[in-house]
Order: structure tokens, then C-alpha cells, then sequence
């Protein structure tokens, strides 16, 4: 009876170790999924802020950058960078630059996002021509301002002066050059706002609005109690990559005043270069240091975003 009781049971084990090898296998190969974007962001990402965050921490000249050989320094450059008389302007600069920039463009985003909602003849191609801005280079971007701002040959003098304008010294000036670049940097982003906006606005379903409309609500009241509070997920997101983005702008504010005059336009992305390049004897470490500041003030506004997504969620 024993026997004949413990033969059913004899094959459970093979199928049992077949299932572990299919586990196994499994993982192999999920692992082997992932092994390109690990290394992917280990190489480009990880690394990167690794080394960054050393060169802040070191006292580099251009003979330790080469050889490798640069002391231990701590928060040394930290200090260097707070106690700068640049750090004030800078940061001031650097919010003023990104809220006003981000401000700006999501409201000409939105409104020509609603305005594109109403179907009419040559929407789609004015919709592609709002494009252009965002698909230049930014350098020819920059480029095009920068002439066209020109206190002598630029075209916006040259039309202030048919109306009897004074001409305006905008990129030479310091009341006005973190006001050209700022003009610079809406005129580029606001496709990106116009296209995420306008692809958020196609998702609510036209319903809710008629819905709305039977009910006697006006044109405003629809706006803003019912397609704004829809739209909010992509509004968040729209508003924290260009938060994102806008802290570390350079190259237009490179291109078009080089941070001046009097670091009158100066950002931490245009100090961190300054710093590190832009000078006759290199600062690679405060220059890290500045740069690690913008990261930080990256991971804060994100960590935000993420909390406020939480709290409305919840």
C-alpha cells in the first residue's frame, strides 16, 4: 500500500525543477532586456554626474584635469561660489529668466492651442508653421535675434524709429538685455507648449463641453471650470519639462550677450561655463559647483511636481 501510495507523487519533482529552469530563463532574459539602458544610463548619466560631482569636490587646475592628480578640497568650491558677489545676480537671473520664460509660453501655448481646436480652412498649416521656431537649430535661432535686436542695423530699432521710437540698446544694455533673451527663449518654446497643449485638448471628448453648453454655461466658464481642470495632467507635465529645460538654457543666452553687460543677463548655466571655459585660467571645480546647483534645483522643482501629482491623486 505504501508503494502504491508514493508512485503518483514520483514525477512532481522533474516538473518542479522544469518550472524553476523556466524561472531562471526568465530572468536571463529580462535582464538581458534591460542590460542596454543600464548601461545606457550608467554611461551617460550615472558616470557623468559622478565626475561632476568630483570635480566639485577637488581643486583642479589644467595639469590635475590632464593627469588626474587634483586634492581633496570639500565644499571649498561651494564656499568659492556662495561667496562670489555673481551668485546674487545669477540666481535672481536664473529664476527670473525660467518663471517668466515658462509663464509666457504656456499662455500663448494655451490660447493657440484653444484657438486650433476650432476647426476652420489652413489651421493644420498654420499649426506647422507654429512649428518652425522649434524645429531651428537654436544657434540660428539665437543668431536671428541677435541681428534683429542690433542697436544700430536691427530691424526692431529700425521699425521703432518709423514711429518715432527712440532706438533701444537691447542686447548692450544692462535694463534690457535679460529682457531680449528672455524674448528669444518664449519665441522658441512656445511650439512645444502649442503642440503638448493642443494634443491634450484633442483627448477630452468633445461631449463634456456640449454637456457643459446645455447647462448655459458661457464660453469662459467652460474654459476655465471644465477644459482647464481636465487639462491638468499635461498642463503639470508641459509646465515641468519646460522648467526643466529653461533652467539650463545657454547657448541663446551665449550666442546673444554672453551673460553681459556687467553679467546683466547671467545665468548659472552661462556662469558654470564662464567659470570653467570661458576664462584664461580654467575653475573646473567652482565651475561644477555651479552646475551641480542648477541639478539640484532640477531634482527640487521635480520632486514638487511629483508630490503635488500624489496630493491630487489621492
Amino acid at each position: 500500500m505504501t508503494n502504491l501510495a508514493t508512485r503518483p507523487s514520483a514525477p512532481a519533482r522533474p516538473r518542479a525543477e522544469g518550472n524553476l529552469g523556466k524561472s531562471r530563463s526568465g530572468n536571463w532574459a529580462a535582464w538581458a532586456f534591460l542590460a542596454p539602458i543600464v548601461i545606457y544610463l550608467v554611461a551617460f548619466y550615472a558616470y557623468p554626474l559622478y565626475r561632476n560631482l568630483d570635480l566639485s569636490l577637488r581643486h583642479y587646475t589644467v595639469r590635475s584635469f590632464v593627469q588626474g592628480d587634483a586634492p581633496f578640497s570639500g565644499l571649498d568650491n561651494y564656499r568659492t561660489v556662495f561667496a562670489d558677489p555673481t551668485f546674487g545676480p545669477a540666481l535672481l537671473h536664473t529664476l527670473v529668466f525660467t518663471f517668466v520664460s515658462i509663464a509666457v509660453q504656456f499662455a500663448i501655448g494655451l490660447a493657440l492651442a484653444v484657438f486650433f481646436t476650432q476647426h476652420f480652412r489652413l489651421s493644420s498649416t498654420l499649426r506647422a508653421l507654429f512649428l518652425i521656431p522649434w524645429l531651428l537649430p537654436l544657434i540660428v535661432s539665437a543668431s536671428t535675434f541677435a541681428w534683429m535686436l542690433n542697436s544700430d542695423s536691427g530691424i526692431v530699432n529700425t521699425a521703432l524709429a518709423v514711429i518715432n521710437i527712440d532706438a533701444v540698446n537691447w542686447l548692450t544694455s544692462p535694463d534690457w538685455a535679460l529682457v531680449s533673451v528672455v524674448i528669444a527663449n518664449i519665441w522658441i518654446g512656445i511650439p512645444f507648449n502649442l503642440v503638448v497643449l493642443y494634443s491634450g485638448l484633442q483627448a477630452i471628448p468633445h461631449e463634456v463641453h456640449e454637456a457643459a453648453a446645455i447647462d448655459g454655461a458661457t464660453g469662459w466658464q467652460r474654459f476655465w471650470r471644465v477644459t482647464f481642470p481636465l487639462l491638468r495632467p499635461v498642463s503639470a507635465i508641459t509646465l515641468l519639462l519646460g522648467l526643466v529645460y529653461t533652467l539650463k538654457v545657454f547657448d541663446i543666452i551665449w550666442i546673444m550677450t554672453k551673460g553681459g553687460p556687467a553679467d546683466a543677463s547671467t545665468t548659472f548655466a552661462t556662469w558654470s561655463y564662464r567659470l570653467s571655459f570661458g576664462n584664461l585660467l580654467p575653475e573646473f571645480g567652482p565651475g561644477a559647483a555651479v552646475g551641480n546647483l542648477l541639478i539640484v534645483m532640477a531634482l527640487v522643482f521635480g520632486l514638487l511636481y511629483i508630490r503635488i501629482q500624489r496630493r491630487q491623486n489621492a
